[in-house]
Formats: structure tokens, sequence, C-alpha cells
């Protein structure tokens, strides 16, 4: 690192430190606990994301600033509770570095994408090992994870002790049985939200089974759909309204054969 770059890094932890002086400080950031700016660390990264899908460049910088203050933040309120400090986050993280990439740093011989992955995934298993001595695989799988990307990694994990398909048929078995258990619950009278609710669940937690063994990330899958979704619907609005005042004077189906028309001219325009 540059000494320049160890100047603004030691500028930012004074700043850190100036925010959370008990007597000159910002009456904000002094109240903040670990558990109170959670939701603001999820945020930012969130908009990192965001960021980085727009490619927007000048956005990912400033965002980017925004998510290492949380790092930041976290390790002064770790330093005041005498449990770490930012010195030695960043001393953990090398270390942790190094030991995974041995065909980096030292003389192991991993030359493919998967000879690579597969000692990441054996290295961060020992990690978990000796952390975990007895404790169940799935003792570390944050609570915080979005719910998709939460069911993928607690069923990745099941699939390290053997717990899963070999194949494909038996998980879109899964997904089929997990529908009908839905639809089954709705046509009892009367119906019970939360039966309702849980069998939804199943049949969310199954698809996501189906979108790892298909290699397809759900969250992310789940995103592009949205966007999807989002950009034909604006069209939808954008045409309708040329010739009325309103989509509420629409009929479903005036809506849906719109819906379709664009739709067709998305595939033609992609065609071309």
């Amino acid at each position: 690192m540059s000494q320049s770059a160890n100047n603004a890094l030691e500028s930012l932890l004074q700043t850190m430190t100036a925010l959370r002086d008990p007597e000159t400080g910002c009456p904000w950031d002094r109240k903040q606990t670990f558990d109170s700016i959670v939701p603001y660390t999820l945020e930012e990264a969130y908009e990192v994301a965001e960021a980085i899908e727009l490619k927007d460049w000048s956005a990912i910088k400033e965002e980017l600033g925004d998510l290492l203050f949380q790092i930041v933040f976290y390790c002064q309120l770790g330093k005041e509770a005498g449990k770490f400090d930012f010195q030695g986050v960043m001393e953990g993280l090398n270390q942790k570095l190094v030991a995974r990439h041995p065909h980096v740093f030292d003389d192991a011989n991993l030359s493919t994408d998967e000879e690579i992955k597969a000692n990441w995934e054996k290295t961060k298993q020992v990690e978990r090992d000796q952390k975990m001595a007895a404790k169940s695989v799935l003792a570390d799988v944050p609570l915080a994870l979005p719910a998709l990307s939460r069911a993928e990694k607690i069923q990745k994990r099941c699939a390290t002790v053997g717990f899963d398909w070999k194949t494909l048929g038996p998980v879109v078995d899964k997904v089929k049985e997990e529908l009908d258990e839905v639809l089954e619950e709705v046509i009892l009278e009367p119906q019970i939200p939360e039966r309702i609710a849980e069998e939804v669940g199943d049949l969310l937690f199954a698809t996501v089974n189906l979108s790892r063994h298909l290699g397809v990330k759900p969250e992310q899958a789940l995103s592009d759909a949205n966007r999807k979704f989002e950009r034909r619907f604006r069209q939808v609005e954008s045409n309708v309204l040329q010739n009325v005042n309103s989509l509420r004077l629409c009929t479903l189906n005036e809506l849906e054969s719109e819906w379709q028309k664009v739709k067709q001219q998305e595939k033609n325009d992609s065609s071309c």
C-alpha cells in the first residue's frame, strides 16, 4: 500500500474515532451499536450491487466508500469494547486469503477453475470444522442473508454431507409435489392462511433447489426477472396511456393483450 493510501486510511480511522468521541462526537454516531447499524450495512451492500449492475463507475466509487464506512464503524465499536480493531480485521483477512490461495502464495499446483474452486471449498470446510467441532454444518449460515441466498447456502451445506439428490428428476418432482400441496391447501374450506404460507415457503425452497441443480443463482435470477417484468410493464403503461388516461380503465384482457405485444416486440428486436 502506498504512503498516500496509508495516510488516507489513517485519516479515515481518525475521523471515525472523532465521530464516536463521547464528548465532541456526533450524537447519532455516538448512540449506535452493532445491532443498530446492521440495516444500514445491508442497504449499502445493495446500493453497491445496484451501482455495479448499472455500470455507474462514479456511483460504484461512492457506494464502496459508504460500505467501507460501515466496516470502519464496526471496527471502532469492536475497539471500544476491547474485542478487535481494524488492524486485527485486516491481518485476519490477509491470513485467510493467503491460506486459501496456495497456488499463488505456496507451491500447490492448481491450474483449472475446478481445481481452484475445490481447494477453496476444502479449505473453508477445514476452517469450519475447526471452529464448530461437533456443531451443525448449518451453524454459521448467516441469518441476515436474503431468503433466496440463504436457502441456497443451506442446501449447499447439506450437500457437502451427502444430503442431496444426484440427478435432476427428483428435484423437479419435489417442486411439483410442493405445488400440489399449495393447491390442496387453497381448495380447503375454510382456508388456513398460515398453512398456505407454509406450503408456499416449501415451494419456494424447492424452487431454489431446482435453481441450484441447474447452476442458476436464484437471487440473481429473480432480480433479473424483476427487472424484465418492470421493463415490460412500463412499456405496457406507455402504450396504453397513449390512448386512455388510466390503466384502470382497461380490462385485464386488454392489458394482457398489450403485454403479449410487448413480449413479442422484445423477441423480434432480439432476433434482429
